[in-house]
């Protein structure tokens, strides 16, 4: 059968009439699309623990399925319930706060009014202005709050409900997937979905090993200095941590201000402190348990988070990431598309031999690949 071949320009002007069809689309169904896409990362992540109900204990589907629905509420639930707690602390400590935060912005424009010689009545008259105006209109953080509490909480009821759909129906999914190919590929299809499987759960359970070491070695950092809500800026920021780059910066310009707010004189060190987080992050933690096989590199991540936001808000954000590991994972995979990702992916280096750690005498952390 003769194919079509059509000219580069045609092809290119298909090509963004579907990009620009498929972002409306997510745009206006993100209210459904965004949840969707999360448990479908969080059923890949609990298929091995339903699995292990069903083969071991003989559990049946429906039960398997809501066993792993619990464990995964659980987890949310005491997370919604930590953060319940510390920020009601803080809503507590807010007027305190507020005047923390006055005095110590006028401590640091007396302080460069003497260093630097300069008059900055006037513009410190405009930053006291507009911070007066920041920390005063509480009816609009208890709006936006309210209004971001009752997102959520529609987002993880949406979640709940796909995953109970997608873990029990996982088979008739698979199949599905597997029947709009034909049966000559089939093996090639199996084994291509089984190895995305394999690497996408890897990848989302390193993620919460990471965030995991990220929250403990920051809370390490802000108690020994001595910053107020250590616990939950450690918290905040392994969980922020998850949006390369973007993350770690936002977490850290938080800390600092929550330290200069309150007077304390450590704030070039919580600075200093977060650098050397993000190095050991990025250097040991990052390596050893997420691996590079789905590393994408500084400028699609970036792109990636832009566009996230701009479609799903604070959830496309983080859901970006694992999208744009799932796509070069496919597209390495199938033919024509590969060129896509590996520009998705770092620069191939030389091949060397992978980081070996001994921590005690039967166990050693190897890199991954």
């Amino acid at each position: 059968m003769n194919q079509v071949r059509l000219p580069f320009i045609a092809k290119l002007t298909l090509t963004l009439i579907s990009i620009i069809l498929i972002g409306f689309l997510a745009r206006i169904g993100k209210t459904v699309l965004a949840p969707l896409f999360f448990s479908v990362l969080m059923a890949l992540l609990f298929l091995p623990f339903a699995n292990m109900l069903e083969r071991r204990l003989r559990f049946s589907r429906v039960i398997s399925t809501f066993c792993s629905l619990l464990v995964m509420l659980v987890v949310i639930s005491g997370l919604v319930y930590f953060f319940s707690i510390q920020l009601s602390d803080f809503a507590q400590d807010f007027p305190v706060l507020k005047e923390q935060v006055a005095k110590s912005f006028a401590q640091l424009q007396t302080w460069v009014s003497k260093t630097f010689n300069l008059n900055i009545e006037r513009q410190a008259g405009y930053i006291n202005q507009g911070l007066e105006k920041l920390l005063s209109s509480t009816a609009l953080i208890l709006s936006f709050t309210v209004s971001m509490f009752s997102s959520t909480l529609a987002f993880f009821a949406f979640s709940a409900l796909f995953f109970i759909f997608i873990l029990n129906y996982r088979r008739v999914l698979y199949g599905f997937v597997t029947s709009l190919f034909h049966q000559q590929h089939f093996a090639r299809v199996n084994d291509a979905i089984s190895e995305i499987q394999k690497i996408i759960k890897e990848y989302i359970s390193g993620l919460f090993i990471q965030i995991i070491f990220v929250s403990i070695l920051t809370a390490i950092l802000l108690t020994v200095l001595g910053v107020k809500y250590a616990i939950l800026l450690a918290v905040l920021t392994g969980l922020l941590n998850v949006i390369p780059y973007i993350g770690i910066i936002f977490s850290s310009l938080i800390a600092c201000l929550i330290s200069f707010a309150t007077g304390g004189n450590h704030t070039l060190f919580v600075l200093l402190g977060y650098l050397g987080i993000h190095a050991i992050d990025g250097n040991l933690i990052l390596p050893l348990v997420v691996g590079s096989k789905v590393k994408i590199n500084a400028l699609f991540t970036f792109i990636g988070l832009l566009i996230g936001e701009e479609l799903w808000g604070i959830s496309g954000m983080f859901l970006s990431i694992p999208f744009l590991a799932i796509l070069k994972i496919i597209f390495e995979r199938v033919d024509g598309l590969e060129p896509y990702g590996k520009v998705l992916g770092e620069e191939q280096k030389p091949r060397r031999a992978r980081r070996r750690y001994k921590i005690t005498k039967n166990i050693t952390l190897e890199e991954k690949e």
